[in-house]
């Protein structure tokens, strides 16, 4: 049987998932999410796909598979990323308990799996998840999955290892119904290489890497569709213009006035423990205020990317914010990606993608895994 490489994802957000998948080679038949702002950006980005606006829980597994044309064990890969806060560093430990309401959506996925039976499952979350809670949620995902015959491979994968300018780390899970435990990809970059060897991997991408070809802003400038200014002078800068002739999402937002402040007294690398006395914050994140530097890998890129207050997300040449497309660059989504709705409701979507680069990374392996198997 010839492997279609049809594909559903479930949590599907703005579609980083879904559009690393598509460049993969995979069809993204359709995604699901409870955020209609999300969904007008997935389906502006992916418009062969079907966006369904819907609670998990409240799709209709034999509904959804006579929607798509397919049967029961048709459907070649589901993947999805359950929503994380309950596992996620960035929430109060206190505030995590294994009982958490959006921990259990991964069980509702898990049986969604079960209802569908695709012969791929991609689960991706926070790498917390693997072990946190003493390892309950990756023991039930491995023993539920294997109670319906798939083969199953996780690991905890650090987004720099290939080519994504963001020390991100997420666990994922790879499942399988017939062809064994599928590999993950090789690593495609490392940390440093200053070796003349032509085939040794290239360095890990920095920030200025990723975003220094844009066009230079003040906060307050900017606007949703601009012309580039210069030419990449970085592999990944061309990567991710990708033929566009154009940008969007390149607006600085405009800081209150100690905001601005504030990051205009401080240099690069530095953040809220280097602020005058008289500027600093009574309390904070310790990375609030925290000005990015040319030569660093980003830090995680959050939901809240556009706020000082909530970490290290200042420029690193001019004292603002990272606009919404530079946010974009280092999670490695491509600049023919366009986000919609408000300032801050882009930033939520950036910040609680998945890196489409990474993505498809992944989906290829998987492509090669089913060609290998003669699918």
């Amino acid at each position: 049987m010839r492997f279609s490489s049809k594909a559903i994802d479930l949590f599907c957000g703005c579609g980083g998932i879904s559009y690393g998948l598509e460049k993969a080679g995979f069809e993204i038949l359709a995604g699901v999410d409870n955020d209609s702002i999300a969904l007008k950006s997935y389906e502006v980005n992916l418009p062969q796909t079907c966006a369904i606006l819907s609670d998990l829980e409240s799709v209709n597994p034999a509904s959804l598979l006579e929607k798509l044309h397919l049967a029961k064990g048709e459907l070649d890969l589901l993947a999805g990323g359950p929503p994380c806060q309950g596992f996620s560093k960035n929430v109060p430990r206190r505030n995590r308990y294994v009982e958490d309401p959006n921990n259990r959506l991964v069980v509702a996925f898990l049986e969604m799996v079960r209802m569908l039976m695709p012969r791929f499952v991609l689960m991706e979350n926070v790498a917390e998840m693997r072990n946190g809670f003493e390892q309950t949620y990756t023991h039930l995902i491995c023993e539920l999955l294997a109670d319906c015959g798939y083969s199953v491979n996780s690991s905890v994968i650090f987004a720099p290892d290939f080519g994504v300018p963001q020390r991100r780390r997420r666990v994922f899970f790879l499942a399988s119904r017939d062809t064994g435990c599928i590999d993950f990809p090789l690593p495609t970059h490392c940390e440093n290489n200053d070796t003349p060897d032509l085939f040794a991997s290239p360095s890990y991408v920095t920030v200025w890497n990723a975003i220094g070809d844009l066009p230079p802003l003040e906060h307050g400038e900017g606007a949703d569709i601009s012309e580039y200014t210069q030419a990449p002078f970085h592999s990944f800068q061309e990567w991710a213009r990708c033929g566009s002739s154009h940008l969007h999402n390149h607006t600085a937002r405009r800081l209150q006035p100690t905001q601005h402040t504030r990051l205009a007294s401080l240099e690069p690398g530095q953040g809220i423990k280097d602020l005058p006395e008289n500027l600093r914050p009574k309390s904070g994140y310790s990375g609030a205020y925290g000005r990015l530097t040319k030569e660093m890998i980003a830090p995680t890129i959050t939901r809240w990317v556009f706020h000082p207050g909530s970490g290290r997300f200042g420029h690193p040449v001019t004292p603002r914010m990272i606009t919404i497309r530079e946010a974009a660059r280092l999670q490695a989504f491509p600049d023919t990606f366009h986000f919609t709705g408000t300032y801050i409701q882009q930033s939520h979507q950036v910040g609680n993608a998945v890196p489409p680069l990474l993505i498809q990374r992944i989906g290829e392996s998987l492509l090669a895994s089913a060609s290998i198997s003669g699918s």
